[in-house]
């Protein structure tokens, strides 16, 4: 064959992404603007997809919209002209169609166009991964070759413990060819107390896997014939509908879908409502989608975000004021600015935000330009562009503000849908809408017994795949490793599991730093390779830490040369383990841990013993360990001898921090 004839014939790698979730889910905000632009940690979801496809080697996109397609035009135009990371090496096309209501009219109309070409990679805007989808898309052209019938594989990723997203769904599948042979979307409120799965799926199978609480991204391959099923089959308007209809026709359309589970490591995740809005911007800011996150500059090729501890993102041009108080997993936008005895904890404040004095803002994500003023407290909720809260008002869970709404002073909103202005007569049929304020109207909310009914009515007694959830209040039994510890955690200290497992645990964790020591990978992965140890083991957080900590001193304690430059060591080893080491120990009581590890290993080595001193003044100089908490530390010491070889240390400590406090007394008489 022919150089120029091998070129013809090689095929393109193709995905299709769809920019709507054709639905109401997102009101008020997709009522003005798509929900492709719907920023995530102040990322637009698009940026996201695309940076994500680019990174798997893919060559054209088509994204298919139905809704605002100017402006999602002029936003990939104006990336391209931009010349960001995935547009050097990827051609996105926009495909649109204002007529289509569906995902299934969506497929329809591309197949009308003749656009694909071989296997192509389909996934939604709202779909959120760090996953290899280049080896996904691999795997699935194999099982091509050997099954002609392969119609799809849908990817699945283990769900959360005991918690619902309205993601989840229950399979049945094949264990050895992992052919899809049952599933069913699972209820979002967590009502069954039992399964019921057809007697013939066991009869007709020798051996069925059931997997319960899979967490269904909406990512999938498809063969070339997958778009000719959904166009002979105008009955298929969803994913759910084209799996249900190929599983119960498998014989008469000789069609067949497999599954496929991601890794442990790689994340995903659909953002379906604004509570799975809530948990993706958090898993974003714990880095559980590395490499996509603030600091990684995504889709650019300046870094515009600075990482500080406790996962604290702050843009390079920000004004805070001193007294206020940025807690942990936030992230702060280009222009805001914070005033004094301000409080943020697990928030997101976008690009030129003006939050005033005395404000309490915990798990609230803030679009561009929004205003707060003075006292006033915003918890798990939404505010878009533009809103502007008055002083000393209580935004309380549920809320979300939409672009341009204004609330006045000391006015409380529980838990409503605000638009600014008010909706047209017939917009939302016959259900009253109430005006808050002058720039401030209600929009209705189905309520759940509806939500039930209409779950009914959508055939087969499936529970509908996108379903209005408000945000709210994360359950306390959600995994606390991505956010923080719960208080039962750590005060449940170190006697949880077995001795034996804790030094299983241990080793797995000097052997995965030794790894990636050697061979130089990315640190950011054994964040996640630790991770997924925590979860075998079952170990608190607070142990984590401990471990942690205790497994880079003892690779410390095997390099040459440490008994006579024990800090240079020290120092060394953190310039690779530095973002593991500040991933656990964020906060106080994970720094009572850190040194509580050293403590641990004064009577085992003689060298932390002796170094002791050195050792924690380093950790302070470099900001790693709080000065309060190496005096609290040494306060409790059982060991005499440590406190006395420790004292000239914690002299120096305090007497720093008094002549600090004393310089801060003179400048306050001055002015």
């Amino acid at each position: 064959m022919s150089k120029a004839k091998a070129i013809e014939n090689k095929e393109i790698v193709q995905a299709i992404v769809i920019a709507d979730s054709y639905n109401d889910n997102f009101q008020p905000f997709t009522s003005t603007k798509p929900l492709a632009l719907l920023p995530v940690a102040n990322v637009p979801l698009i940026e996201y997809t695309l940076e994500t496809l680019n990174r798997n080697g893919v060559e054209e996109v088509i994204v298919f919209c139905s809704s605002h397609i100017d402006q999602v035009k002029r936003h990939i135009a104006d990336r391209q002209a931009a010349r960001c990371t995935w547009s050097t090496g990827m051609r996105v096309s926009i495909v649109s169609s204002e007529a289509c209501r569906s995902i299934g009219e969506a497929i329809r109309d591309l197949d009308a166009r003749n656009t694909i070409r071989g296997s192509v990679l389909l996934l939604g805007v709202e779909s959120v991964t760090n996953a290899d989808l280049a080896a996904l898309l691999e795997e699935h052209k194999r099982l091509a070759k050997v099954d002609r019938g392969a119609v799809m594989t849908v990817v699945y990723k283990e769900g959360l413990r005991r918690m619902r997203t309205g993601n989840e769904v229950l399979v049945a599948h094949d264990p050895t060819t992992r052919r899809l042979l049952y599933h069913q979307r699972l209820a979002q409120h967590e009502r069954e107390r039992s399964f019921e799965l057809p007697l013939d799926l066991f009869l007709a199978n020798r051996d069925v896997a059931v997997c319960h609480g899979l967490l269904d991204p909406q990512i999938a391959v498809c063969s070339q014939a997958a778009l000719p099923l959904f166009a002979d089959n105008f009955d298929f308007l969803t994913r759910d509908d084209f799996v249900r209809g190929v599983l119960i026709n498998e014989e008469i359309l000789n069609s067949r879908i497999y599954v496929a589970k991601l890794a442990r490591e790689e994340y995903a995740m659909r953002v379906n409502n604004w509570q799975s809005y809530h948990l993706v911007s958090l898993d974003v800011i714990n880095r559980w989608v590395y490499p996509l996150v603030p600091d990684t500059a995504i889709s650019e090729f300046r870094q515009q975000y600075k990482h500080f501890r406790n996962n604290v993102y702050r843009h390079r041009n920000v004004r805070l004021s001193r007294s206020c108080e940025l807690d942990g997993d936030l992230v702060v936008g280009e222009e805001c600015e914070i005033r004094e005895g301000t409080y943020l904890r697990q928030s997101v404040v976008g690009r030129g935000c003006r939050i005033g004095r005395n404000c309490r803002i915990v798990n609230s994500f803030l679009l561009e330009g929004v205003t707060v003023g003075d006292g006033t407290v915003l918890s798990h909720c939404v505010l878009e562009r533009a809103v502007t809260v008055g002083s000393r008002c209580t935004i309380e869970p549920g809320t979300v503000l939409g672009e341009g709404v204004e609330i006045p002073d000391g006015l409380t909103v529980g838990g409503l849908l605000l638009q600014a202005s008010e909706p047209a007569a017939d917009e939302w049929g016959t259900t009253p809408v109430e005006k808050i304020a002058d720039r401030a109207y209600t929009i209705p909310v189905l309520d759940e017994e509806d939500s039930d009914s209409d779950e009914e009515e959508g055939g087969s007694g499936q529970p509908a795949l996108n379903q209005p959830h408000a945000i709210a209040p994360l359950p306390e039994r959600y995994p606390a490793s991505v956010y923080e510890p719960s208080d039962e955690e750590c005060d449940s200290g170190p006697a949880s599991p077995v001795p034996e497992d804790a030094n299983i645990f241990l080793s797995e964790v000097v052997e995965s730093l030794k790894r990636g020591l050697a061979e130089k990978s990315n640190a950011e992965y054994l964040i996640l390779e630790i991770n997924s140890s925590r979860y075998a083991y079952n170990m608190a957080l607070c142990e984590v830490n401990y471990y942690v900590v205790k497994a880079i001193l003892q690779i410390m304690l095997q390099q040459d040369g440490v008994a006579t430059n024990t800090v240079g060591t020290l120092r060394r080893l953190l310039a690779y383990f530095g973002v593991v080491f500040r991933n656990y120990i964020r906060d106080r009581d994970a720094m009572m841990d850190c040194l509580k590890a050293l403590e641990e290993m004064c009577p085992a080595s003689e060298t932390v013993r002796a170094k002791l001193p050195q050792l924690v003044h380093y950790l302070y100089e470099a900001d790693l360990i709080g000065e309060q908490v190496i005096i609290e530390w040494y306060d409790g010491l059982a060991d005499a001898g440590l406190q006395a070889a420790l004292s000239k240390l914690v002299q120096w400590l305090q007497e720093s921090s008094e002549e600090e406090e004393d310089d801060d007394d003179d400048e306050e008489e001055e002015d």
